[in-house]
């Protein structure tokens, strides 16, 4: 593995330019998706403050959840290269994209759902971060093919192990494509409507006419100063909490992480299960409560909330 490139004098840590790299795909996909949602913000604001956000509360997480070594070398441990929780990042990133679009005057679900393929991919390229340096994010042994060794890495072996940091690059590409393909209904759903409004036609339409109503409506409408779309907020950040949380429930199963959480018993999991348990159980609630809402109006969608 490469932890390290050294360019002359110059050394670049492999999980830092990855991080990077991150948020720069990150950005592409985000200014996209506000772009056809018609929300006029600087997109590179709401990558950046999360991001930074999402570093911090990674870290942070990470060293509580050993308090006794975070206090015996405090400072080593909250400067140290290597050791950021997944849960931490997102409870911290998400937190402060929330206050930008508070601060933007974004309704809160669709800037969520505006920022979820995004997050999705992003965290997708950070994975190969910890692949590059050898962290410590690799699987337990294995004797499959593609097994992998580390003995360059930050936390070497020489075994072969699972490449958990590849597995999860793949599921982070699949779920963004499925949370773009989501939203993009979403957005459809939604011109269908503001067409059918300008038009006087009746908000009960069949599926479709709303597609065929769709298609005719500009493109350029939702990226030149067109106003915020009535999307129906939640779906794609609801979907993003449970595919996401399954996701990393399932690997933790082959990482090498403690059984921490009720340790010594049949239903003992890592930290990081744990948290993904939360987030699967949140998404399937916002997703219920989107549905219900969905239901109780009698229509297709309702105004972002």
């Amino acid at each position: 593995m490469i932890p390290f490139l050294h360019l002359g004098w110059l050394t670049i840590p492999t999980y830092g330019l990855m991080v990077a790299l991150a948020m720069l795909g990150a950005f592409y996909v985000l200014r996209a998706d506000m772009r056809r949602r018609g929300i006029e913000a600087d997109a590179e604001m709401f990558i950046a403050i999360p991001c930074l956000a999402g570093i911090a509360g990674a870290k942070l997480y990470h060293v509580l959840e050993s308090p006794r070594e975070f206090f015996a070398h405090p400072a080593s441990e909250l400067f140290s290269q290597f050791g950021f929780a997944w849960f931490g990042g997102l409870i911290a990133g998400f937190a402060a994209f929330a206050w930008m679009a508070r601060r933007e005057k974004v309704p809160l679900l669709v800037m969520m759902d505006a920022g979820s393929p995004a997050a999705a991919l992003g965290y997708g390229i950070g994975r190969i971060g910890c692949f590059l340096s050898g962290d410590g994010d690799y699987g337990v042994p294995t004797s499959l093919p593609w097994g992998m060794s580390f003995p360059n890495g930050l936390v070497p072996t020489t075994e072969r192990v699972h490449p958990t940091p590849i597995y999860e690059l793949l599921a982070a590409c699949v779920i963004a494509w499925v949370l773009w393909r989501l939203g993009a209904r979403q957005i459809a759903e939604a011109r269908a409507r503001s067409a059918a409004s300008r038009s006087g036609g009746s908000k009960e339409r069949a599926p479709s006419e709303m597609a065929r109503t769709a298609a005719v409506v500009p493109q350029a409408q939702a990226r030149r100063g067109a106003p915020l779309l009535p999307v129906r907020g939640g779906e794609v950040f609801a979907a993003y909490l449970l595919l996401t949380g399954v996701a990393r429930f399932l690997v933790e199963f082959i990482r090498i992480n403690p059984r921490s959480v009720l340790a010594g018993t049949p239903l003992a999991m890592s930290n990081a299960q744990a948290a993904s348990l939360a987030s699967i159980v949140a998404g399937a609630v916002l997703w219920w409560r989107v549905r219900r809402r969905l239901e109780a109006s009698g229509t297709k969608g309702t105004e972002p909330r």
